[in-house]
């Protein structure tokens, strides 16, 4: 069995970070003590088909992965939580599971909108509530996502991050699931899933409820990237991300009825946090001016950015979601912390009665003939330029120990810690480096 520190350390060189969408370096995390490890293959945005096909194809190394997260942090109890649904992924896990000698089981979840949020996962898995504006460790939890585990079990034989499995769906003409350098480009992944098939698109680089637009497609693939989806521009969820934050400000003002049907799905509430959402609305139609600050528009500091008050919950078309994220940057710039840190023993008790099913999700959302199986493929591909930033993490970004000119070979470090919370950085192919900036280009 590897020890603590060996296990640490080989995590921080290989630059593995949350595969989940946070990118929060894992070696940081998992240096922390805990009683419970828990896998999170929930998989919760829609068109996503990454997690669920890693489990199925690479039991081992997921389970790998989690055996070294509870020897590093000394959690006696290890969880592999997915959705009931995906059936591969939990008969191939269950006959993995029987050669560890690790005290693990399954846990299913049911296909539920957002049941990867890992506050919701600690609440369902094992009946704690992380604090407001905490995280799972301060339960007693980590969490780490199977494509973590999985880049875990390899850290410990040297090798480093320099792929990304990711989903390549939506109006493409071949749906996939592949692996590829991290730093190749948005258009390059586009185009092993066969090309785009209308004409008037949207790219989203993420999941279709908390993914961004793409607005170049020469944009890298970093290593939590999950997907690239490309969907019609005329759908409304797209319009309303496009819409700026004066314009839901101005509708915030004048529209919001008070109807309460934001806060009825917002996860944070459901599990006992102070967020309403309805609330905080309210305070733009009786004083809209942002430069005093109030209590009120401090519970923005507990939106978890799900989505599902705009794009699922709200009848006049409002973005509370938009609108706690520009006020939570504007607290931050202003020097305020988020003050709220009440400590919770149980959920609300319409928590179970009130939760998302995905598939109404997506026929509200208008892609239901999007939804395609994306089965993954082994592609050896490999570009003739990668650009790789050097800030893909929460955290401080990497430092580059590399100039343009130089040579490198695929795993090679080229981005050093530069800070407690930061995270490493290597070539994903072999080439010359050409440039050195926020990110790193590689040409063959």
């Amino acid at each position: 069995m590897e020890t603590q520190n060996n296990i640490i350390s080989a995590v921080k060189n290989a630059g593995v970070v949350g595969a989940g969408g946070a990118g929060f370096p894992t070696h940081v995390k998992i240096s922390r003590q805990v009683n419970v490890a828990i896998a999170n293959g929930a998989e919760c945005e829609p068109l996503l088909k990454v997690d669920q096909q890693l489990m199925s194809l690479y039991p081992d190394k997921v389970l790998k992965g989690l055996e070294l997260v509870m020897d590093a942090t000394g959690a006696k109890q290890g969880v592999i939580a997915l959705k009931e649904k995906y059936k591969d992924a939990v008969e191939a896990l269950r006959k993995a599971i029987k050669g560890s000698s690790h005290p693990i089981e399954l846990f299913f979840l049911g296909n539920y909108y957002p049941a990867g949020d890992e506050q919701d996962l600690v609440c369902d898995v094992t009946g704690r509530i992380v604090p407001e504006g905490g995280i799972p460790l301060d339960v007693g939890v980590v969490v780490d996502n199977v494509g973590t585990l999985i880049n875990i079990a390899e850290a410990v034989h040297g090798i480093p991050v320099t792929h990304r499995v990711l989903t390549v769906g939506g109006a493409v003409n071949k749906p996939v699931t592949v692996s590829v350098p991290i730093g190749t480009s948005v258009q390059e992944v586009i185009e092993l899933a066969g090309g785009i098939r209308i004409r008037d698109y949207v790219i989203i680089d993420g999941g279709p409820m908390m993914g961004r637009i793409v607005e170049d497609t020469s944009s890298p693939v970093t290593k939590t990237t999950s997907g690239i989806l490309v969907l019609p521009g005329d759908l409304s969820f797209i319009k309303k991300k496009r819409r700026n934050f004066r314009a839901d400000v101005r509708r915030a003002k004048s529209v919001c009825d008070q109807c309460f049907e934001c806060t009825i799905v917002c996860p944070r509430y459901l599990l006992g946090h102070s967020l309403e959402p309805h609330r905080v609305m309210r305070m733009f139609f009786i004083d809209p001016d942002l430069s005093r600050y109030r209590k009120k528009e401090t519970f923005a500091f507990l939106c978890s950015q799900c989505g599902l008050c705009d794009f699922y919950a709200c009848p006049t078309d409002l973005s509370p979601k938009n609108i706690f994220r520009e006020l939570r940057t504007t607290l931050v710039q202003a020097g305020v912390k988020n003050p709220h840190h009440k400590k919770l023993e149980q959920p609300r008790e319409v928590r179970e009665g009130r939760r998302v099913s995905v598939s109404r999700l997506i026929s509200r959302l208008g892609i239901r003939e999007y939804e395609h199986p994306a089965k993954f493929q082994n592609v050896d591909y490999e570009p003739g330029r990668v650009r790789i930033p050097l800030n893909q993490h929460i955290g401080a970004p990497s430092r580059p120990v590399v100039k343009a000119g130089d040579n490198v070979k695929k795993g090679d470090l080229i981005g050093e810690l530069s800070g407690t919370v930061s995270t490493r950085v290597h070539a994903s192919m072999d080439g010359r480096v050409t440039y050195v900036n926020s990110y790193i280009e590689i040409e063959k």
